[in-house]
This record gives structure tokens, sequence and C-alpha cells, in this order.
């Protein structure tokens, strides 16, 4: 017999045997997509996919190691047979899941998650979908895999295999101990970022990436996110009606022929610079505060800058999707939590790369930052460069390299880069805790003068990173796109539903400009610009980039959406409206705002959603 405190350690692997088996089942029964893996990749759907089994078998293992816990304080507490009935339950019950995700996928191409819920109130259908299951052979797997690790727990693993210590409260103390060890692997380990799908996606394969996620994860993730993607709350039109209205406004654009040429002709290289919460109210150029953005301010004059331009939403993952994939974002949730949607969006950098463009996008933090990377690798990127690309002496306390570090990484891999290439770059530094390592132009230590030194300093490693590039031989091709990520409330505490939190700078510059210091005042949002980059370089948009509009080319129905914590703000140049959701009530409205303007912030509003909830 075994000792008492091996149980614990030993139950939590027998739990991660069972997905690593579970694992190889989904990669035998889809063996015609598995057959075009290399080994390399069949190994990494284990390897990468390793942290979610250990992950959800912690919380498997939470209930039997408090259980033993009990029983190493009153010895007559039946902890053993409690254990083995929950794990054979359980046993039955995942295997089940397994089952059916199994023969799912097929149909569905996702793993399973919490859409059959839609269906719990439509039997019939249920019943229909499964009739050309191949119900014996899934039943045979559900019962296989249950009965051959129940066979295997109770000659292995059950609580009675193991010898009581003498020392039960020596026992006791090592048992709870390791219960709250748990956390460590429930989280993903002791990153800033905790655990979420996107530590699974490693490939250019979707499906790759989907058989490196654990099943039982990934359906406890979608289960807690249900309410935020199963139904459409923003139901304030007839549906016919909310659509009519939204194609109204994307109508009205006038043909990419009309639109203003800024760009030269050729097929330049294109670098996105996204700015971690640059707010215009710190920008000079944009009537912000002066002296803390010289160097972007410098920018703006050697190309063009839109004035009137606003965030589509107040956090980063939010932000990223508007600006490379030109899709509306969600008030309550974000469409990349949910890979399954995300990797249905078009991207630029698969635009570019059909193209024949080297793609790249470089990141001092974790790509695993609110399951970004599941969208970048989705996104097909060439080179993907994040936090442990740097050493550790150049993070900051607490998200990763410092913005100067970055822009060194940058210039070096650039100028190694073959031509064209399309690259994105993501700064940290401006956000909170707003550290920098230079020395601070504002005095005080109070937060928005912590806030304005960080973009002070972010501004400075961009302007030190574009007074090199200049001597490099392909800064004359390119064109460099700068805009920020999100807005911020700082300096002046914006409310959450205020305009001026949400404008930002969007930037056109670098040395494939036709044009010098022109102010372009068109009302747009970070949605636009895929249109209005890719109409520049006379790429094709329309078919995927429906969402995005051209803002170089005239339009009888200029506006900018954007929005926040279950509400939303709709801007014309007659005034500003924002309204909230929850209570279904305007917050501000503008005196030349007319009804028909916050009529059309819900169309959109619903009509955006219901297109979240179909991908």
């Amino acid at each position: 017999m075994k000792k008492d405190l091996y149980f614990q350690p030993l139950y939590f692997l027998f739990w991660v045997f069972f997905f690593i088996v579970s694992r190889a089942a989904f990669l035998l029964y889809h063996a015609d997509n598995s057959a075009e893996l290399t080994i390399a990749e069949l190994a990494g759907t284990f390897w990468y996919g390793s942290k979610l089994d250990l992950s959800f078998a912690s919380y498997l293992s939470a209930i039997p190691f408090i259980l033993a816990f009990v029983g190493y304080l009153w010895k007559r507490f039946p902890a053993a047979g409690i254990i083995r009935w929950y794990t054979f339950v359980l046993l039955g019950i995942l295997s089940v899941i397994l089952a059916a995700d199994l023969e799912l996928y097929s149909y569905w191409g996702f793993r399973i998650d919490a859409t059959p819920l839609q269906y719990l109130n439509t039997p019939a259908e249920m019943a229909a979908s499964a009739g050309s299951a191949p119900l014996f052979l899934l039943s045979f797997v559900a019962l296989a895999l249950t009965g051959v690790f129940v066979l295997v727990y109770k000659l292995f693993f059950d609580l009675t295999k193991f010898r009581t210590l003498h020392f039960s409260w020596l026992a006791a103390g090592l048992a709870f101990f390791m219960i709250a060890l748990l956390i460590l692997p429930m989280r993903g380990g002791i990153q800033q970022i905790p655990i979420n799908q996107s530590i699974a996606y490693f490939s250019d394969r979707p499906f790759t990436n989907h058989a490196s996620l654990n099943m039982s994860w990934n359906l406890m993730h979608s289960m807690l996110k249900y309410g935020e993607t199963s139904e459409n709350p923003y139901l304030y039109l007839p549906a016919d009606s909310a659509e009519q209205k939204v194609q109204q406004l994307y109508g009205s654009v006038a043909p990419d022929s009309a639109q203003h040429q800024v760009v030269k002709p050729g097929k330049p290289n294109v670098l996105f610079i996204i700015l971690e919460s640059y707010t215009a109210k710190l920008v000079g150029h944009l009537g912000g505060e002066k002296g803390i953005t010289p160097n972007l301010d410098k920018l703006a004059a050697q190309g063009v800058t839109f004035t009137n331009f606003y965030a589509s939403g107040d956090r980063s993952q939010k932000g990223m999707v508007a600006i490379l994939s030109g899709y509306p974002v969600q008030p309550a949730t974000s469409i990349v939590k949910v890979p399954k949607k995300s990797e249905k969006l078009p991207q630029l950098s698969r635009t570019f790369e059909a193209l024949g463009y080297k793609t790249s996008f470089f990141y001092g933090g974790e790509l695993e930052f609110a399951n970004l990377k599941s969208y970048f690798v989705n996104g097909g990127y060439d080179k993907l460069i994040d936090k442990y690309a740097f050493p550790a002496e150049s993070y900051n306390s607490k998200w990763g390299a410092h913005d100067h570090v970055l822009f060194d990484r940058v210039l070096q891999d650039l100028n190694e880069e073959k031509e064209p290439f399309f690259s994105t770059v993501y700064t940290l530094s401006s956000h909170e805790p707003f550290e920098i390592p230079i020395e601070p132009k504002f005095a005080g230590n109070d937060v928005p003068n912590k806030f304005r030194n960080s973009v002070y300093y972010t501004d400075w490693a961009l302007g030190r990173f574009v007074k090199e590039a200049k001597k490099q031989s392909w800064w004359q091709n390119t064109l460099v796109v700068i805009v920020a990520d999100h807005g911020h409330p700082l300096p002046a505490e914006d409310p959450n539903h205020a305009p001026s939190k949400f404008k930002i700078p969007l930037i056109l510059t670098g040395g494939a400009m036709a044009v010098q210091n022109e102010r372009i005042n068109a009302l747009g949002s970070q949605t636009d610009i895929a249109a209005t980059l890719l109409a520049q370089l006379h790429i094709p948009y329309k078919q995927d980039y429906v969402w995005s509009r051209n803002l170089l080319a005239p339009t009888q129905n200029p506006f900018a959406f954007y929005v926040f914590q279950d509400g939303f703000g709709y801007i014309t140049p007659a005034g500003e409206v924002t309204f909230d959701n929850a209570s279904k009530r305007v917050i501000t409205r503008d005196e030349g705002v007319t009804d028909e303007q916050l009529e059309m912030g819900k169309a959109y509003l619903q009509y955006s959603f219901a297109d979240f909830l179909t991908k």
C-alpha cells in the first residue's frame, strides 16, 4: 500500500491522464484532419493543451482534496466512498460529453460549449440533429472510456489503496497545503494573466488549435459566459428596420473612386503602431495638453491626422478587433473571448499575407492577455513576438518589456524583414501602473501625472524609433498607421460614457505618404480603419470588411459609434448622445440630437450584436 500523502497528487494526475486520453480519442475520431498534421503539430496539441488539462484537473480535484482532508481529521468520515462515487459520476458525465463532442465537431467545426443550451426548448430539433449521428459508436466510446477509467481508478487510485499515516495532524496539515496549491494550476501559474483558451492556440490550422483545447475546460468557461453570448438583449426595433437603418449608413458612402488619395501609388510596407491608452486629451495637435506628445505631433504634421476620431470600445481586446478586423465592439463581452467566433473574422494580416506580404506582431506583454493570442494566431502572422522574447531585466513590475526595448526589437527585425511587410506593434508602458524607465517630465506622484509621464515616455520611445527608422532603406516605402487601442478617463476622470474618454488619435504617416500636414475632420471610429487603409492601397475590401467605411471618401451620413459597459455613444455632426442599455435611458444628449439619431444608435447596436451572435 502507498502512503496517504501520495493520494492527492496521484488523484490529480488521474484526471490529467484522462484528458490526455480524451485528446487522443478526439484526434483518432477525426483521423482525416489529424493525418494532415505534422508530428510536431500532433505533439503540440498535447503540449500546448497541457495547461488547460492541469487547470481543469485542479477544479475536479478540489472536492476530493477537501474530503480527504476531513477524513484525516475525522477517522469515521467515509471519505474514500464519497470520493469514489464522485469520481465515477464525473467520469460518466465527461465521457458522454466527450462522445457528443466528437461528433458535433464534425458539424460545427468548434469544440462543444454552451451552444446546446440554445436548443433545450426545442427537443425535437435536438433529436433531429442527432438522427444521423453514429449513436452506437459514440455510446461505445462513452462506455469504454468510463469503464476503463473506473477500473484504473479502483485498481490504483482508490483512497482505500493508501496506508494511513500515524501522525494524522501532520497529514491533515499537508493535505490542507495541497488544497491551497491547486490555485496555481487552476489559474495557469503565477503569471499576471489568468489562463484562457489562448494558451492552447499555437498553429495556423484551426483544427490543430481546437484539438489542443481541453473540452471540459472550454465547456465550463462557455457556460459561465453563456448569458453574454446566447441571445440579443438589445431588441429596440423590428429586425428588418434595424438592418435597413444600418445599411443606409454604409450605403451613403461615395465610391472609392471619389476618395482623397493621400498615399503614393505602389505596394508599400504597412506598419501599424497601436498605442496603449492614448487619449486625445494628452495629444497636443488634437487640442489636448501641450508638451506630452511632441513626437506624435511631428509625425502628424508629416502626414494626415484625423481630428474627429473615436475608439470603438474601452478595452484593449475590443480595440484590437475593431482596428485589425474592422468589426464592431460588443458592450458587455468581446468576440475574442469566444475563439470559435473570432476565428471567422477577417484580419488585415490575412489580407496582406494573401498579397505576398510578410507579417509580424510585436508586443512587450503576454499575448494571452484577454484571450488575444487566439485572435492573433487566427490572424496567421508569420511571427508573434511577446514578453518572453525580451530579457526579464527589461520588464516593468506588472506587464512586460518597456516600450523603448520593444521598439529596439521592432527596428532590428524590420531591418532583416523581406519586403513588402505588414507589421503590428502594440505598446504597453502607458498602462497602469504607469511605470517608466526615464526621468519623469511631470513632478508629483499623483495618478494623473504618472499617466502623463507614461504617455510622454511612450512618445519619447516612439520618436527614438522613428528617428532610426528614417535612416533605413525600407522607410521611404512604408505607410505607418498610428492609432490608440482605446482612450482613457484620465487625466480628468471622465465618466465611463463620456465621448471625451473615447476620442483618440489616428495618423497616417511615413515615407509612402503623398501629402503632408493635412487634417481630416471626417467622423469615424476604429472599425473604419480597415476600409480607409485598403481603399488607399486599391485593395478590394467590401466583401470582407462589411462594417468598415472609407473615411477619405465623402458620405451623406458621417457618424462615430462606440460602446462602454452595457451602453453606447452615437455621434454625428448634429451632436452626441449616450445611452444606458440597462436602464433603457439616455445618459446625455446634445441639444441638436434628434430622435432619429438615437434610433440609429439603437439600430446599430442591435444589428451588430445580432451579427455577433451568428458568428
